[in-house]
């Protein structure tokens, strides 16, 4: 594998980066087993602290499998899991991140409520984990971007439905650069770690309308940010713009 060293301030991304990059271009396939941490580490030329962050996302993302005792292998790829690069296509237009924050909003609440339900002990504690890493990474005046991913990935891989996994990372992922860009409003990283915090605390007391309502809260915010105007749904503005059956504006 031809690997480059690292030069992103945000380190694992960059990692997350090179070996998607490396899939995407046939030279990891399906079964392929990465070399081990200490490794690439050392061709990566980063700490393996930044490894571990890296491997943790590509699990969660659905690229590779981490077998206990045996190392990191590349999982059978399917197209979404490799969908960023269509948000260079989607982002430039707005109705179409306006479709993508409608999609969020009608499913991300009801993943939280699943997760409230039928998460895990270890599933929590792995939550609580990455929200205490947000707290640090916002209290040193950065964005906390990547744990925000981590977290939302995180509750939706708590719903214990594979298909549910796909489609939040793939919103997720399409939707990075917004996402981003709202974390760089003044004050914005603290309100949204608040708003996780107030999710996480509903999915820990198993109070699945708690969860739902928390998420909503949260997906609202995000999408006024970036939007600019409060949270909307396409569906309804086409249909207030579209004739009736008397041919009047609704």
């Amino acid at each position: 594998m031809d690997l480059e060293p690292v030069k992103s301030i945000r380190i694992y991304e960059d990692i997350v980066r090179q070996v998607k990059a490396l899939i995407a271009d046939g030279r990891l396939t399906s079964g392929d087993r990465l070399p081990p941490e200490r490794e690439l580490a050392e061709r990566f030329r980063v700490s393996r602290t930044s490894v571990r962050e890296a491997l943790r996302s590509l699990q969660s993302r659905g690229l590779i499998e981490i077998r206990a005792g045996e190392g990191a292998f590349v999982r059978d790829v399917s197209v979404e899991a490799l969908i960023e690069p269509l948000a260079l296509v989607i982002l430039p237009h707005r109705e179409a991140v306006r479709e993508l924050f409608e999609a969020r909003l009608l499913l991300e609440p009801a993943i939280a409520a699943l997760a409230a339900r039928r998460a895990s002990r270890e599933e929590i504690a792995e939550m609580d984990r990455i929200l205490r890493e947000q707290a640090r990474e916002v209290a040193s005046g950065r964005t906390g971007m990547a744990q925000d991913s981590a977290l939302h990935a995180a509750i939706a891989a708590a719903a214990h439905n594979r298909a549910i996994v796909r489609i939040v990372n793939a919103l997720v992922d399409l939707l990075g650069q917004s996402r981003e860009e709202s974390l760089l409003t003044r004050g914005r990283p603290r309100r949204s770690h608040q708003d996780h915090r107030r999710i996480m605390g509903a999915i820990r007391r198993r109070d699945e309308s708690g969860a739902r309502r928390a998420m909503l809260t949260h997906l609202n915010a995000v999408e006024r940010l970036v939007l600019g105007s409060p949270a909307k749904s396409a569906h309804a503005e086409r249909a207030r713009r579209s004739p009736d059956r008397k041919g009047r504006r609704r």
